[in-house]
């Protein structure tokens, strides 16, 4: 590859105007080929019957992937200890003046939205009780990280 062919090579992979090559969509099988996976099928089932005669043999491992896909299943999902501190800080004393002015605001708009509407929203308010709250949890969160 010459020296040009590189520098055209990376133009074309940066030009926004480069124009994206994709493959043709997939043909469906002739007749044929169904018949014959047809067949395998068959086969395949025949084969499955044939060792279920031996079952010892397979299965054990076959218990062993349903125990392992058990296991998974059993397994809860990680609770983020985030959610639960900052929860936790935003009903406590130290944010209790943010989450009044938070809730006072929304029961404002809530009341003037159904006498006919508002241009007023709460989003000053839930982001100083949002920070009250991530302020509080994060020498609490630290510590259980460590």
């Amino acid at each position: 590859m010459g020296f040009w062919d590189t520098i055209t090579d990376l133009v074309e992979a940066a030009a926004p105007w480069a124009t994206a090559d994709a493959d043709a969509p997939a043909k469906e099988l002739p007749e044929e080929t169904t018949a014959e996976s047809a067949k395998e099928e068959a086969s395949t089932e025949a084969n499955s019957a044939a060792s279920a005669e031996e079952p010892a043999a397979e299965e054990e491992p076959a218990a062993e992937e349903e125990e392992e896909e058990e296991e998974d299943e059993e397994e809860e999902e990680i609770v983020d200890p985030k959610e639960k501190l900052e929860e936790e800080c935003r009903n406590s004393k130290q944010c209790a003046p943010a989450k009044h002015h938070f809730d006072e605001c929304v029961e404002r708009v809530t009341n003037a939205q159904a006498e006919g509407g508002t241009k007023e929203d709460c989003v000053e308010e839930f982001f100083h009780l949002a920070h009250c709250a991530t302020q509080c949890a994060a020498p609490k969160l630290w510590s259980i990280l460590k």
